[in-house]
């Protein structure tokens, strides 16, 4: 069955995780088959797919990539300290009070 399988890192919300594992619940219990969350990621994944038209999972697609963009963002933003900013358009560092620093050469 999964002869040529790639391994994936999915990182999800809390509220997410615990829709799908009442879902594995829900559907053990309908099938009286044992069904792992993973079972319940994968054919919803699989299904997802099939629906690639839908205005529903392009706006929620569309969703996540604005917040995963903010995210990165406010990341790249918190990760640099004022004092090594540099402002691009004159080649200077700034310095915490915002005054500019000559570049040493």
């Amino acid at each position: 069955m999964f002869t040529d399988k790639t391994r994936v890192l999915l990182i999800l919300s809390q509220d997410a995780v615990d829709r799908a594992r009442v879902f594995a619940g829900r559907a053990t219990t309908t099938l009286k088959l044992p069904v792992s969350l993973q079972i319940v990621l994968r054919a919803l994944i699989e299904e997802g797919l099939k629906w690639a038209d839908n205005p529903a999972l392009l706006a929620n697609v569309e969703a996540q990539a604005k917040a995963v963009r903010h995210i990165r963002r406010v990341a790249r933003q918190g990760a640099r300290p004022e004092e090594n900013r540099w402002d691009r358009r004159s080649g200077s560092r700034q310095q915490p009070g915002g005054r500019e620093r000559p570049r040493r050469k």
